[in-house]
């Protein structure tokens, strides 16, 4: 991150929208710079439904806008700029009445795919199918067949929430930005009034730097409040925070060949299929405790189980479970923040404004419209020069996403050279697509990262040099949480490859025996506290056994 001359534009908050906007912001010409307190995606967006969706529920409340913008922007992912890490999903709509509400479905789920149909101008996904009871059966043996009289077939997306950000980051770099994580804005630089950069501490090293830039946009999601108010005003956005909690079943406890899309009382409930498990959620309620860590509780796992066994005959239980996470949704909330709002109730649309003069701040919307959010943030903070530099990430490829196509269909002889089987390639190519000569690269260099993680074998030793030499991940967290997702793929949130994996680490970024030590530790302890927290009932209890263990690299404290 340079301290020299000003940027155009400094971004404040490296998950999913912040992300965005890094990539919108240089790809317009304009010098910028982005800043992470923690890991790219360590917040929020590493802790989704991991969906790209238009949103099917939001018709019930006629909000055709935001359906329409995410419609549109899943059709982009899926066909333009992240093709290899953005795939189709079937889901299926079960039906209770026979004709009511397949009629009443059939519309919504209809106008659903015109919408998508139309904002793509073209079709990215297959429309609906409808199906009798026999045949939702025979697409997913494990519904029970007295919940149902039918269903109806209908597409929307998924995506490795962690790796697409990071990925854009990536891409952002590769246009010449400059980013850097673990660096935290402790206060804003003001001349006149108005916000001309940011004072910021590398928490690696301690050291304090002076970011100066013409504009600088505030993307930080739960923390908007906290950081907003470094720029010294009262005003901007007021974010309710909303938990999200997912839970993870091993892929052959479920027998189904589609996803389940099932309304609760509270929310709704996705059954999601990917290549090696399952996975369950989500729930949608007030967080009050300590935002850096959000956790679930044994509560959020029953809730979740009550609801999937209401639909299947697979009879899940909790020694089912493989893996569960939960994050933050940040929830525009509108007025003050008296009243108790609940986070049902709350839009899921974005906000920008200028929260004091230099100072843009945008919170809200949801993974799927980051490019639109990044694009809407970016015009704010231009004024009338957005309109000399629009945006061009409609037209922008991710990395990977070039040549995806020809990779693709060389598939077979990559596999037959490195001694790899079709399920390894189709893992491989759906997380780095055409950069997978990257990878290749490396294991040519040294074959025995060809080789798969003996603890963890769904992914390669290379993947780990990866991780390191080409994402950006700076300890072992980074890359067994967001990189190589053991924290939630395996039972032991992937303690049993936290040796090997650090081994692979420590001569990559240049770790003493002390610090390989302390690293393995940090990250046990941390899986000990997430799994505490789990065996408790409330979020304050949840939370209170999280914390109980220290961050491998701690944030400052701000002054308010």
């Amino acid at each position: 991150m340079t301290t020299g001359e000003p940027l155009d534009v400094l971004v404040v908050g490296g998950g999913i929208t912040g992300a965005g906007i890094v990539l919108d912001s240089v790809t317009r010409g304009l010098t910028t710079g982005i800043v992470e307190m923690q890991d790219w995606a360590a917040g929020t967006s590493s802790w989704s439904s991991k969906l790209v969706h238009g949103g099917v529920r939001y018709l019930y409340n006629l909000d055709f806008k935001l359906v329409a913008e995410g419609l549109r922007e899943r059709g982009l992912l899926l066909t333009k700029t992240a093709p290899h890490l953005v795939k189709a999903q079937p889901f299926l709509w079960p039906l209770k009445q026979p004709v009511i509400e397949r009629v009443y479905s059939a519309l919504g789920i209809g106008l659903y795919d015109a919408m998508a149909v139309i904002g793509h101008r073209g079709m990215a996904v297959p429309i609906q199918k409808h199906y009798s009871r026999a045949g939702v059966q025979e697409l997913f043996p494990d519904v029970r067949a007295d919940k149902l009289v039918g269903g109806i077939r209908f597409y929307d997306a998924r995506v490795d929430d962690a790796r697409l950000v990071m990925t854009l980051v990536r891409t952002a770099q590769s246009f010449g930005a400059h980013a850097a994580a673990r660096t935290q804005v402790v206060d804003y630089v003001k001349e006149g009034g108005r916000v001309v950069g940011a004072e910021v501490i590398d928490l690696e090293t301690g050291t304090r730097h002076t970011i100066r830039a013409t504009r600088v946009i505030n993307a930080t999601g739960v923390w908007t409040e906290e950081t907003e108010a470094l720029g010294g005003t009262e005003g901007g956005l007021q974010v309710l925070a909303s938990k999200g909690a997912h839970v993870v079943i091993p892929k052959d406890r479920i027998s189904g060949d589609v996803g389940l899309f099932l309304r609760t009382e509270k929310s709704v409930l996705f059954i999601i299929p990917w290549q090696r498990y399952w996975i369950i959620g989500t729930t949608d309620t007030p967080w009050d405790e300590e935002r850096l860590h959000p956790v679930a509780t044994r509560a959020d796992v029953d809730y979740i189980l009550e609801h999937a066994n209401d639909v299947l005959s697979s009879n899940l239980t909790f020694e089912d479970v493989i893996g569960v996470y939960a994050g933050l949704r940040p929830l525009v909330q509108p007025g003050t923040k008296d009243g108790g709002t609940a986070s049902t109730k709350v839009s899921r649309d974005h906000t920008v404004v200028e929260s004091a003069p230099g100072l843009t701040v945008i919170s809200g919307g949801k993974l799927t419209s980051y490019r639109l959010m990044a694009e809407h943030a970016v015009d704010h903070a231009l004024g009338d020069e957005a309109k000399r530099k629009p945006s061009v990430t409609p037209d922008t490829p991710l990395i990977g996403a070039p040549r995806l196509e020809a990779i693709t269909r060389q598939a077979p002889q990559i596999a037959a050279r490195y001694g790899w089987d079709k399920a390894r390639m189709e893992h491989l190519l759906g997380r780095y697509g055409s950069d997978l000569d990257t990878l290749l690269a490396l294991v040519d260099d040294d074959p025995e990262l060809g080789k798969p993680l003996e603890s963890a074998p769904a992914y390669l030793r290379a993947e780990v040099t990866m991780a390191v030499q080409y994402e950006g991940a700076l300890h072992l967290e980074d890359i067994l949480m967001r990189r190589v997702r053991l924290f939630f793929e395996h039972r032991d949130r992937g303690v049993s490859a936290v040796e090997e994996v650090a081994l692979l680490v420590a001569p990559l970024l240049e770790w003493d025996e002390q610090t390989v030590r302390r690293e393995v530790s940090a990250y046990a302890e941390m899986a000990a506290a997430e799994e505490a927290a789990l065996g408790t009932m409330t979020d304050a209890e949840a939370e209170a056994a999280r914390l109980a263990v220290a961050d491998v690299v701690p944030l400052a404290e701000l002054e308010n």
